[in-house]
């Protein structure tokens, strides 16, 4: 067997956690995956991996062994995309997964505008709910807000925070009064996100403390912040929205901010990517984009 071709495959199965996802990233059986450990482990004469029905752990002489064939495996890489011209130029398919909402108003736009820049790109965007494990769906690059969760095989860039604003119309507000305080939101209706069964709490800063949460109360659950902005609108409630998803509605007098002045919760807006001893051209394009153009979106 090719040393070089075991080399990848051990690395890969070590990345993504198992046989079974390192087959299926690799477009190759399991058995044969094993096949390749077997043969570097015969070859020298150590064990590289502790397996058992439900995990996998390196060995010292396997987790010395990984480290050296990742360095291995970058330089090869390398060298075959200076031969190739491919470290200058962004190329092949990018397959991105992303939030529907923040995807179609802000992250796909931007990145329609590289793939008009690099025409050998191709881009193939997914919209909707987060993929549990990026590397077995075959992802090159997820966008993710808010905390990340297990990040095992993966490596992860802060691109951007989403400032988020409590915000009602003139109609709800002339009939309800203007809260002036956190507390006075407990006697306000709220159009509330619901998510997965959940109702997430609406969330504000505090210095050097962990964030005061605020359980919204309301007749009307969303699971769409489109939706919830347009109720909010139409005076049916306040809403707790992403700065950016509003900005023309405050900016024409359809929405009014509240608590201006006051710290706003922000939550943080990441790119996670497969880890690998070289990060491909097309990703590092589209992360640097995104970390470049985003904020300015988001504000």
């Amino acid at each position: 067997m090719d040393r070089l071709t075991s080399m990848a495959v051990f690395v890969k199965a070590v990345d993504v956690g198992s046989f079974a996802a390192a087959a299926d990233v690799l477009e190759m059986s399991g058995p044969m995956v094993g096949k390749h450990v077997r043969f570097l482990e015969e070859r020298l004469g150590v064990r590289l991996l502790n397996r058992t029905t439900r995990r996998q752990s390196l060995t010292e002489a396997g987790q010395a062994y990984y480290e050296r064939c990742r360095a291995v495996i970058s330089e090869a890489e390398a060298a075959d995309a200076v031969a190739s011209d491919q470290l200058s130029e962004p190329r092949g398919r990018l397959r991105v997964t992303m939030p529907a909402l923040l995807g179609r108003h802000c992250i796909a736009p931007l990145l329609m505008k590289l793939a008009r820049k690099y025409p050998l790109l191709e881009l193939d965007l997914s919209f909707g709910d987060p993929i549990a494990n990026i590397v077995e769906a075959g992802y090159d690059l997820a966008i993710r807000t808010g905390d990340l969760g297990d990040q095992s095989g993966l490596m992860a860039r802060r691109i951007a925070r989403q400032r988020m604003v409590v915000c009602g119309s003139r109609s709800y507000l002339r009939a309800n009064g203007k809260p002036k305080s956190l507390d006075d939101l407990a006697k306000h209706q709220a159009v509330i996100y619901r998510r997965s069964g959940r109702v997430r709490p609406w969330l504000f800063p505090r210095d050097g403390e962990p964030p005061s949460e605020i359980m919204p109360t309301g007749r009307l659950r969303f699971d769409d912040l489109d939706a919830i902005a347009d109720a909010a609108t139409q005076g049916m409630g306040l809403g707790w929205l992403p700065s950016w998803l509003v900005r023309e509605r405050l900016h024409n007098g359809a929405l009014i901010a509240l608590f201006e002045g006051q710290p706003e919760f922000l939550y943080d807006c990441h790119a996670l990517w497969p880890r690998s001893p070289q990060m491909p051209p097309k990703v590092r394009a589209a992360v640097d984009t995104l970390a470049a153009a985003l904020p300015k979106l988001m504000t």
